[in-house]
């Protein structure tokens, strides 16, 4: 939940609307500034990751106005510690690809595999490539490929894509207890060099995937490594702006020339979020944590609430990151490598997004005329700094985050 601050923001928190084009010039090297949120969203509250895990009922917390459907299983005992709405089927854009790989790999080797598809499932596998689906999708027969993944895995909530829609298969549907058998299949019943193949390249998911959306959420962000993630997102009407290139435009194969249902009821328009793999030592616990979003939601809050949805569950093996949790503000904030401007751009936050801070230093004053901050937050999880002006909280220097050490 949001919450607005009790008192009133310093000069050096906040950039009224009227200032944001002036901002916008001055910050150009910088990051790209949009208006200020609305205020029920300015502000988020802040929370350390262990007391967000230690607080939570052990049911999934659910943002409001998400449809999700969860399912964690712990390999150890044979049990799920969460399921929720687990047999509902979401269509499943990028999650689909566990399929298309396998089925590829159903009667091969992956030692023997052509070098052109060793770089297409490497594409497809750790930054979610599309072009590589789609070339697995029209070669290998469409929607027979989820036919006979049914038939193979014993899935009981999977379907082909809708009629007339056979080329989408982000429509494929899917459920979060199909994806935990799809996960134990992978770990438990295939080949030794198939299953290491595939869990390899979803232990080194890129931050940035394909179509520079930044798919370190869920999982990637809510527990430690070791984890291995295949996450999926369709119809968010932004762009990419991970990476330090240009911007890249979201996805078609959910987007707007779709139905509004599929086979069974399933959405085919909502925003997706989905983000599954595994969590911990050995591959201790399998997550599934599929979600719908209302029709114009960002993909920073879609993000934010996936996120806080994945860090309420019970996931034994898994451990939260140290931090604090702050929302942010402004469209292409930069996360550069040094406290300062520069030469130094790592990547583009997601508009709006929640992320941790593990601490936070004196760096090169940002001037947003009138307001002046030189105080910068280091973000762990992106390995770099973000000025404070740009924090949900209306002081310079943020309470509750230590200083950073010489290493930082």
């Amino acid at each position: 939940m949001f919450r607005l601050a009790l008192h009133s923001p310093t000069p050096s928190r906040r950039t009224p609307p009227r200032m944001l084009a002036a901002a916008a010039a001055l910050l150009s090297l910088a990051f790209t500034c949009a208006a200020l949120p609305h205020s029920g969203a300015a502000a988020a509250e802040p929370r350390t990751a262990d007391d967000t895990r230690s607080a939570a009922p052990r049911t999934p917390q659910v943002p409001a106005g998400v449809t999700a459907g969860v399912a964690v299983f712990d390999r150890q005992t044979g049990t799920f510690t969460e399921q929720l709405n687990a047999s509902a089927t979401f269509r499943s854009a990028s999650v689909v690809k566990l399929l298309l790989a396998l089925d590829f790999l159903w009667n091969r080797s992956p030692a023997d595999i052509p070098d052109a598809d060793r770089a297409r499932l490497d594409a497809m596998l750790r930054s979610s490539q599309d072009s590589a689906a789609n070339h697995y999708w029209s070669t290998y027969g469409g929607p027979a490929i989820a036919d006979r993944m049914i038939t193979r895995l014993g899935l009981v909530d999977t379907a082909r894509p809708p009629a007339g829609y056979e080329g989408y298969w982000g429509y494929t549907a899917i459920s979060a207890r199909d994806t935990v058998k799809i996960y134990r299949h992978i770990l438990e019943t295939a080949p030794a060099d198939v299953r290491d193949f595939i869990m390899q390249r979803l232990r080194q998911s890129t931050r940035c995937a394909s179509d520079s959306f930044d798919q370190h959420f869920g999982i990637a962000a809510a527990f430690n490594r070791p984890w291995a993630v295949k996450q999926g997102w369709s119809a968010f009407s932004a762009k990419g702006t991970c990476g330090t290139g240009s911007s890249t435009s979201a996805r078609a194969q959910g987007g707007s020339a779709a139905p509004a249902t599929g086979a069974a009821g399933v959405d085919l328009s909502r925003p997706a979020l989905h983000t599954t793999g595994t969590v911990g030592t050995g591959d201790r616990s399998i997550v599934a944590v599929l979600t719908l979003h209302p029709d114009g939601t960002s993909y920073g809050k879609a993000y934010t609430d996936l996120g806080r949805l994945t860090r309420s569950l019970n996931v034994p093996g898994g451990t939260a990151p140290t931090g604090t949790w702050y929302g942010t503000w402004g469209s292409d904030v930069a996360v550069r490598k040094d406290p300062a401007l520069g030469d130094n751009l790592l990547t583009r936050l997601p508009a709006g997004v929640e992320v941790l801070v593990g601490c936070q230093k004196k760096g090169q004053a940002v001037s947003v005329p009138p307001y002046t901050n030189d105080w910068w937050a280091y973000l762990p999880q992106y390995g770099g700094y973000v000025t404070n002006i740009y924090i949900s909280h209306p002081d310079n220097q943020l309470p509750d985050v230590p200083l950073c050490t010489e290493q930082h």
